[in-house]
């Protein structure tokens, strides 16, 4: 019997949707406007999709989803959890308080419920203070029925989260295990506001995970496919729907890292720069090994400085949608300010009144779509040097996302890489596979099923060689729990980088296994 699957993407503009084969053939494709409401894009996507591959509904066995839900939850403040939040780290971290520096508005929405209470380890797993579990319990009872999400961070729980874990059997035992727990632990690195920051922004979007999994298993309902359903996280794996509402916080980037991994396969490339041009930004990205470059730095997200891990991508105000003012002087001005979804109703050569990327490269005689006599009236030399422009933005940020000064491969994908020319400065070579304009819903369909770890060990305790393989094994496991085939699971990277600031021997290892998804039964 054929096995069928469907990869569907959401970004700024467009939701873009795939069904491939057992052997990755692209059967049918679509593009649907991203709307207001996110989930009713998705599931118009869905519907073409299914209606334009006409396959047998019982053979579809597949369905990833790449989605902004969350991402947008939290930067537009809206449909969060009502949230506790616990640190355990008295007296050591009483001089600065949780959500010191997040913006206020988003402080009066999470800052409700904030303890901090006695305990925490230090850099070595020694105890700062015993856990004060008599505190946690009064915690949990004058929270009881005002929450439905907390999140608890402990200092320096990567070294040890015994605090952390005995604080969620305590709140487990007086709320119930309906409850949903967020534990900085197994969310962040090293670094106690950040991590507390990405924990606190996990408990905030759980119910948004939940409601955006359920309408998408319901959608697939509403077409009588039964499908496994799977998310897409930001390093370019997929996870399971129980995952992906115990970490939320990775769907965010999952977009870009979409089409990374989409182009990857459609160019066999495993190794080079990739220009994602959308509707409304151009995201650019590196691939390392066929995944996508993770970020070294602190990552604001809604204006909450956070420390897990992130692709490492550079966006750039332009897209297919991306405005452009022109003055009276001769002079413009290139976005940052898009159309979006709205490019059919907006564009000069859709009829609209604003004068558009898209308008420029259709005016020039780079693309037909479209009616180019509504933009004849235009000077040639003023819409070339606004391309000029528009294609220089891109080859600086290319640029700076290369590590060194030699041409690199280049490969762009999404619908708005018509926008750009056939040479680049600093591309070795510029690619524009097949199926180039919905790469990130073929991301979405391929990709595999990633556990990472990222922790500190005591070399002292095991040794070098045992230490690295229950690094290895706690990333197996943690692929295992994302839905990823046992069989099929291996380390595809393993850092470990020495503390010599720290006793015992100390160093941070993060190991990440990845492998295909679990075969249904």
């Amino acid at each position: 019997m054929r096995s069928y699957r469907i990869g569907i993407d959401v970004g700024g503009t467009h939701t873009d949707a795939v069904m491939l084969d057992e052997f990755y053939q692209v059967i049918a494709e679509t593009k649907a406007p991203t709307t207001t409401d996110v989930s009713k894009g998705i599931y118009h996507a869905l519907k073409e999709v299914v209606m334009n591959a006409n396959v047998p509904l019982e053979q579809i066995n597949y369905a990833m989803l790449g989605t902004t839900h969350c991402t947008n939850a939290i930067v537009e403040r809206k449909r969060l959890n009502q949230i506790a939040v616990i640190r355990i780290g008295a007296p050591a971290t009483l001089a600065i308080k949780p959500l010191m520096g997040v913006p206020e508005d988003l402080q009066e929405i999470l800052g409700k419920y904030m303890y901090i209470v006695e305990g925490g380890h230090e850099f070595d797993g020694r105890e700062i203070a015993r856990l004060d579990e008599e505190e946690i319990y009064r915690i949990a009872n004058n929270v009881k029925g005002k929450v439905d999400s907390i999140a608890i961070t402990s200092v320096f729980s990567p070294v040890s989260n015994a605090h952390e874990q005995r604080t969620a059997e305590i709140l487990h035992e007086v709320l119930g295990d309906e409850l949903e727990l967020s534990l900085s632990s197994e969310i962040g690195n090293v670094g106690l506001l950040e991590r507390e920051n990405a924990t606190i922004l996990n408990a905030a979007v759980v119910n948004v995970a939940k409601e955006t999994a359920n309408g998408f298993i319901d959608a697939l309902k509403q077409e009588n496919i039964d499908a496994k359903v799977f998310f897409g996280q930001n390093d370019g794996t997929l996870m399971s729907v129980e995952y992906t509402v115990r970490y939320p916080i990775l769907t965010i980037a999952c977009g870009p890292t979409n089409s990374l991994r989409g182009a990857a396969f459609l160019t066999n490339k495993s190794d080079a720069v990739v220009i994602d041009v959308g509707g409304t930004t151009t995201d650019i990205g590196v691939l390392s090994n066929a995944f996508p470059r993770q970020s070294s730095l602190a990552v604001e997200i809604g204006g909450v400085r956070t420390n897990f891990r992130m692709p490492d991508i550079l966006s750039v105000g332009l897209g297919g949608g991306t405005i452009i003012q022109v003055f009276e002087d001769g002079s413009f001005q290139i976005g940052p300010d898009s159309v979006g979804y709205k490019l059919s109703e907006k564009a000069l050569i859709f009829g609209g009144d604003t004068l558009t990327a898209t308008d420029v490269i259709v005016a020039l005689g780079r693309a037909n779509i479209g009616d180019a006599c509504k933009v004849n009236h235009f000077s040639k030399d003023l819409l070339q040097a606004i391309y000029e422009k528009m294609v220089s933005m891109v080859e600086e940020a290319l640029d700076k996302m290369k590590t060194s000064a030699d041409p690199i491969p280049v490969v762009l994908v999404g619908g708005g890489s018509i926008l750009l020319p056939e040479v680049l400065k600093g591309a070795s070579e510029v690619i524009k596979p097949a199926n180039f304009g919905v790469a990130n819903a073929i991301g979405s369909a391929i990709s595999q099923v990633s556990g990472q770890i990222e922790k500190i060990f005591m070399l002292d305790e095991l040794g070098r060689e045992k230490t690295m393989e229950r690094a290895k094994q706690m990333a197996f496991e943690e692929a295992k729990i994302a839905g990823g085939d046992p069989e099929d699971l291996v380390i595809v990277d393993i850092e470990d980088v020495p503390l010599a600031y720290l006793p015992g021997n100390a160093t941070r290892i993060r190991a990440k296994a990845a492998g295909s998804l679990k075969k249904m039964s």
